[in-house]
């Protein structure tokens, strides 16, 4: 059973012609990219997005994706992209559902972890750096589970 997050952020994405492939079906390698976009999201509601992570003097690389597909997805279809947090004290663990944003139906299900790198001499931390648990807590704090919805096209965030 999947962990639930503490809180999620939902981004709309209709797929552009350029992800499909010549079966007219998005190529798996594209939705990594969908991924990216629902994290952005789910970052910047948290208020500590890759830029303030760098600001800070962390880089977060992602050190492990697992992606599990159900439908496809093909050209000119909206999906919603879930992201929920999971993990934030030792690792950035990030649960996302894809889905038919008509139908709601489940097109895929995948997780990202992602670990800090501090930048001044690429050392791994195996504790998050204490400005991004106090952004997320602080974001818990004043309710941003379950309230954020954005839309957007795949070549907005490529």
């Amino acid at each position: 059973m999947r962990s639930r997050g503490v809180m999620h952020v939902d981004s709309e994405i209709v797929v552009p012609f350029y992800d499909v492939d010549s079966m007219d079906v998005v190529w798996h390698g594209h939705y990594v990219k969908y991924l990216e976009v629902a994290r952005c999201a789910l970052l910047d509601l948290i208020g500590h997005n890759y830029t303030q992570m760098k600001a800070a003097g962390y880089v977060w690389p992602v050190i492990d994706v697992q992606l599990r597909y159900v439908r496809p997805a093909r050209f000119g279809q909206r999906l919603r992209v879930r992201a929920e947090l999971v993990e934030w004290q030792n690792r950035l663990k990030i649960h996302y559902l894809v889905s038919d944003a008509a139908s709601g139906e489940r097109m895929t299900r995948a997780s990202t972890v992602q670990v800090a790198v501090r930048l001044a001499d690429g050392e791994m931390q195996l504790v998050s750096p204490q400005i991004f648990i106090d952004a997320v807590e602080q974001s818990i704090s004043i309710g941003h589970a379950d309230r954020a919805h954005e839309q957007v096209s795949a070549h907005d965030r490529s």
